[in-house]
């Protein structure tokens, strides 16, 4: 399945992020304001999700848009995991954070 309308809902949505972020003109406000409910209208067209649910998980961002990564690393010792315990909701999960874009891989 061809899933190039998701990079375009994504791009879009990334627009309109940045665009909000930076915009003093209501009128580009609007415009920019558009563009988000475009890129929700495209996921909520293609996939089962309605659109609330896309607003507050896919167009909830505000700021420069940047991409979100995260690492996580598996500890094993004597048949044993390592977990720590997420700050945000309590689960347990495998020990790691969120990289900045300032962080650099070295070789």
């Amino acid at each position: 399945m061809d899933t190039k309308w998701l990079e375009w809902a994504k791009q879009i949505q990334a627009i309109s992020q940045t665009g909000l972020t930076y915009a003093k003109d209501v009128y580009d406000i609007e415009r920019y304001e558009e563009l988000r409910r475009i890129s929700i209208d495209i996921l909520s067209n293609y996939t089962s999700v309605n659109k609330e649910k896309i607003s507050l998980t896919f167009a909830s961002d505000s700021g420069y848009a940047t991409p979100k990564v995260d690492i996580r690393g598996v500890v094993f010792r004597k048949n044993k995991v390592l977990l720590v315990r997420e700050k945000i909701d309590g689960a347990w999960a495998l020990p790691g954070d969120g990289v900045t874009s300032a962080y650099h891989h070295q070789k």
